[in-house]
């Protein structure tokens, strides 16, 4: 099992960084809720957690 590792972005938004870190923009929702955020658009510089990869994880909405 992969553990979850930390980034440090500058501004950008989670899709990019889903689809960049966990191979789907749709998982975006996972960074979001890792890292108590509900707003998809990042301003300045976050330090992210990021949840281990997970091929049969995806989505993009969250359960309300």
């Amino acid at each position: 099992m992969v553990n979850e590792s930390t980034i440090t972005a500058v501004g950008g938004n989670l899709f990019v960084l889903a689809a960049t870190y966990l191979g789907d923009a749709t998982q975006w929702i996972r960074i979001a809720q890792a890292n108590d955020l509900s707003d998809p658009v990042l301003n300045g510089m976050i330090k992210l957690v990021l949840p281990p990869v997970d091929p049969s994880a995806g989505g993009g909405v969250p359960n309300v």
